[in-house]
C-alpha cells in the first residue's frame, strides 16, 4: 500500500512539472512577457496610420525593437501606444514614421533616433512623426492631372 502512495506521488508530481513546462515554453514561443518584460511603453501621435495595426512591429534601421500595443483617435489624430526595448535609448529628437514594406506589404513604424543627449523616458512621447503615405491618393491626382507640376 505504502508503495503504491508513493508512485502515485512520483505521477503527480511528473505530471505538474510537465504541465509547468509546457505553459513556460508556450509563453516563450508566443512571446509572452509577464510584467511588461524588458519593454518601456512609448507613444505617437500620427495625422494619418492609415493601414497600421496593432501589433505590427516598431523598428531602428531594419531591425525590429517592438510592436504596437494600440491605436485609438484623439482629438483627430491618431495616438499609437507602443512597447520599445527597454535598453534601446530614444533621445528626445526621434523621428517616428509609418512605413511600408515593400510596395503594397505591411505596414510598420520606423523610428530614426536623433542626437540629442535627453533621451524620452518610459510612458514618454515622440514629438516628430510623418504619416503615412497616402499612395491610392498620389494615383489619383496624376492620373487625373491635378498632380503638383
Amino acid at each position: 500500500m505504502k508503495r503504491k502512495r508513493g508512485v502515485e506521488t512520483a505521477v503527480g508530481v511528473f505530471i505538474v512539472v510537465g504541465i509547468a513546462c509546457l505553459a513556460w515554453l508556450s509563453m516563450r514561443l508566443g512571446k509572452v512577457e509577464i510584467g511588461g518584460g524588458n519593454q518601456t511603453p512609448v507613444t505617437a501621435e500620427f495625422a494619418s496610420v492609415a493601414g497600421l495595426r496593432a501589433g505590427s512591429a516598431v523598428e531602428i534601421a531594419g531591425v525590429q525593437v517592438g510592436s504596437i500595443e494600440s491605436i485609438e483617435v484623439k482629438e483627430y489624430k491618431a495616438v499609437v501606444r507602443m512597447r520599445v526595448q527597454r535598453d534601446i535609448g530614444l533621445p528626445e529628437d526621434t523621428i517616428a514614421s509609418v512605413r511600408t514594406r515593400g510596395l503594397i506589404g505591411d505596414k510598420y513604424i520606423n523610428l530614426s533616433p536623433g542626437a540629442s543627449d535627453r533621451m524620452i523616458p518610459a510612458g514618454g512621447k515622440i514629438r516628430e512623426t510623418e504619416g503615412a503615405l497616402d499612395l491610392e491618393g498620389l494615383i489619383g491626382e496624376f492620373i487625373h492631372g491635378s498632380a503638383k507640376k
